[in-house]
């Protein structure tokens, strides 16, 4: 019995032992490998996209008030977050130039009251669009799916940024993990430095990472044109958080890479939602910048035959939201420009490009 129980024990280790191997080696994965998930995301193509705000807005993490029923675009595949409330301005426009090849519609994306609505904080604050995953893929995906996003923003030329150093804009995913399953948010952060508190008198726009182990923002690579940007991010089986961003609407590849972290130090288990983050002052008067989004995507490596039957089975069209009770958007600014195919790679590590920590 010993004798048989101990060789059980000793396959066991080198079984783990082996597996956490080939995990450790397979690398980062680039975002956009595998399947797309179609029920997932959204395009922007019809022309009859609209978003239902059903003011007022949340602002859960300022006053505790929900403010229920919250936003929700008709096409039920965006929602308002409880914590802090949806943008103010969600509007779908022509796709700005140098878009992605046939697109004719994105989504603007600007916030005035980040806040608690009607009582300016004259703080910096922000506000969440959150993408409908979990009831279209029937619950939240593990990481040995190997799930990814993917999006392509368009920056518009730095004198259209609120001149505000600070973060502007984030492509972030809703994740859990470490020992207690613990949720966290880890993201792309586009952050801008005004001339007016520069060094140098210059205005600078980075990206920046959240988080590395120690949950430290970490500066990466500098923006040196405005115009259509690609992010993704990634999850492997390991727990890291892989992140990817180039110029342009091309497919990420390798080259992209950024870095990869387990962020807190808790490796990730399950990804539930992914979702954009806008900034500004939160004054009453100042709006953020406009940032116009297209073609956000998920992908899973495996397991994507499942999550595509799941979704278009049980996914009912959505009922026609309420209407808009108080303020419409007519008086929102204007737009900053009157203007998925996917990959098959996993790489190696590559080195980290131009990271540094940033102070919180």
């Amino acid at each position: 019995m010993r004798l048989r129980f101990f060789r059980s024990m000793l396959c066991g280790l080198l079984f783990a032992t082996s597996t956490s191997a080939l995990v450790e080696a397979a690398g980062p994965l680039v975002p956009g490998t595998g399947k797309a998930i179609t029920t997932v995301g959204d395009d922007f193509e019809d022309p009859d996209w609209e978003y239902v705000p059903n003011w007022p807005k949340s602002s859960n993490n300022m006053d505790k008030r929900t403010r229920n029923p919250g936003g929700i675009s008709r096409n039920g595949r965006w929602f308002e977050a409880a914590l802090r409330g949806q943008p103010d301005y969600l509007v779908r426009v022509d796709t700005p130039p140098g878009g992605l090849p046939g697109s004719r519609g994105a989504l603007m994306i600007r916030t005035l009251q980040s806040g608690i609505p009607g009582n300016p904080s004259y703080q910096d604050q922000q506000d969440d669009l959150i993408a409908n995953v979990r009831s279209r893929v029937g619950g939240p995906i593990s990481v040995s799916y190997e799930p990814s996003v993917v999006t392509r923003v368009y920056l518009p030329p730095v004198e259209q940024w609120e001149n505000r150093t600070g973060s502007q804009f984030a492509l972030r995913c809703g994740v859990r993990g470490g020992a207690e399953n613990e949720e966290y948010w880890p993201g792309i952060f586009l952050q801008f430095t005004s001339e007016t508190q520069s060094r140098d008198r210059r205005d600078a726009i980075h990206l920046v990472i959240r988080a590395d182990g120690r949950g430290r923002d970490i500066r990466s690579i500098p923006v040196t044109q405005t115009g259509w940007w690609t992010l993704g991010m990634s999850f492997t089986s390991d727990g890291k958080v892989h992140y990817y961003a180039k110029p342009g609407v091309e497919n990420l590849t390798a080259e992209d890479y950024l870095t990869s972290y387990i962020p807190y130090s808790m490796p990730c288990r399950i990804v539930e939602t992914f979702f954009f983050d806008c900034f500004n002052m939160d004054d009453g008067r100042t709006w953020s910048t406009p940032f116009v989004i297209d073609d956000p995507t998920l992908y899973v490596l495996r397991g994507g035959e499942r999550l595509e039957a799941y979704g278009q089975r049980f996914v009912q069209k959505p009922k026609p939201a309420a209407q808009a009770t108080a303020s419409d958007q007519s008086s929102a600014p204007q737009t900053a420009s009157q203007q998925p195919q996917r990959t098959t790679q996993r790489t190696s590590p590559q080195p980290q490009r131009q990271l540094q920590p940033v102070r919180k």
